[in-house]
């Protein structure tokens, strides 16, 4: 099966309710651990790589470890997508090494990290959707802006900051008609990166989980049934993953992520695509680091690539089967992008 677009799975996770785990990736570890948690809950999958993913592993190694990916595994649906595209040049690029699906996040300007205008927004994301639609490329923009800053991307917002970028559902219905576009990223308060939040319990002094803006997802959705919404910074950050880290040499603390029942009532309200990023790097990194420690006579790559594959495969497995898309890789007919095109005529 080649890959599929984007477009399809968010349809198809929209007739059946649940959404559908994005996974970032910089390696062939993360991609192999994917694929197998995909493959053993019979799971379509969103497999994601960030600009900093991009220049980190080549975009042509990207590329071939994705044909591998789909070559062993050709009866999971599997959608390759650019997360956090800067530039209507960026996109172009990912689409000729042959992703099927670009993020064009023109909330920022083309530095990642300033925020752009509505109008600049509106201007930016609806070039890359003239360009990709007629490819039969799907296409996500971003209204209002994430806070944290992840692999060269996020707005650096404070928790006030925040608050004044988050997506205001009364201009959501004029976004999504003047851009085209086939997802919505919306900013209600998550972040990127493991320290999601600066709120603390008065009493205890304990970190508490950000503050969610449920209410938006709630209101876009009454608005716009048919819209698929995209949660970034979404990762749960979960305690037991950051207990190994810190047991094991690491200096991790007051970490929080978001609740898995926060991601589930957003997926019962429209949402479809749901980024996760640091809960593998979590994983990922206490594996290593658990294997330094306990056999520091290890050199071998392979002795502690291996468990940490092992740790970031549990980590999927486990969101694919929260998030509600175990079982529906085999319920529909995957389109080619030739396909996809006959969609926007």
């Amino acid at each position: 099966m080649p890959l599929v677009p984007m477009r399809q799975i968010l349809d198809e996770a929209a007739k059946g309710g649940y959404g559908v785990g994005a996974f970032n990736v910089n390696n062939m570890e993360q991609i192999q651990a994917i694929m197998q948690a995909a493959n053993d809950t019979n799971s379509p999958v969103i497999i994601q790589a960030s600009r900093g993913a991009l220049k980190y592993s080549k975009m042509i190694y990207l590329k071939k470890l994705m044909e591998a990916a789909v070559e062993e595994f050709p009866h999971i649906p599997v959608s390759m997508h650019l997360d956090h595209g800067n530039s209507l040049d960026t996109c172009k690029q990912a689409i000729e090494l042959g992703f099927t699906s670009v993020m064009m996040d023109g909330s920022l300007a083309e530095d990642g990290k300033s925020p752009n205008s509505y109008e600049q927004n509106v201007a930016v994301t609806a070039q890359v959707v003239e360009y990709a639609h007629p490819l039969g490329v799907t296409v996500e923009g971003e209204l209002g802006c994430l806070g944290g800053i992840e692999d060269g991307h996020g707005a650096g917002l404070s928790a006030e900051e925040v608050d004044e970028h988050l997506t205001d559902p009364n201009q959501t219905e004029d976004f999504v008609a003047k851009t085209g576009l086939d997802a919505l990223a919306v900013a209600i308060g998550t972040s990127h990166g493991a320290y999601k939040s600066g709120r603390k319990d008065p009493k205890t002094g304990e970190m508490l989980p950000p503050k969610l803006a449920m209410e938006r997802i709630h209101e876009i959705h009454k608005r716009m049934p048919n819209c698929h919404m995209v949660m970034h910074g979404s990762s749960s950050v979960p305690k037991e993953l950051v207990d190994i880290i810190n047991q094991y040499g690491g200096n991790m603390p007051d970490t929080f992520g978001i609740p898995v029942e926060q991601i589930q009532d957003g997926i019962k309200h429209g949402v479809r695509k749901v980024n996760v990023d640091t809960d593998s790097r979590l994983a990922i990194t206490g594996a290593i680091r658990k294997v330094f420690v306990e056999s520091p006579e290890k050199f071998d790559p392979r002795d502690y690539l291996k468990p940490a594959r092992d740790a970031a495969y549990e980590v999927y497995l486990a969101r694919m089967k929260a998030f509600g898309q175990a079982g529906h890789a085999g319920d529909y007919e995957p389109m080619t992008l030739e396909d996809a095109k006959s969609l926007y005529k």
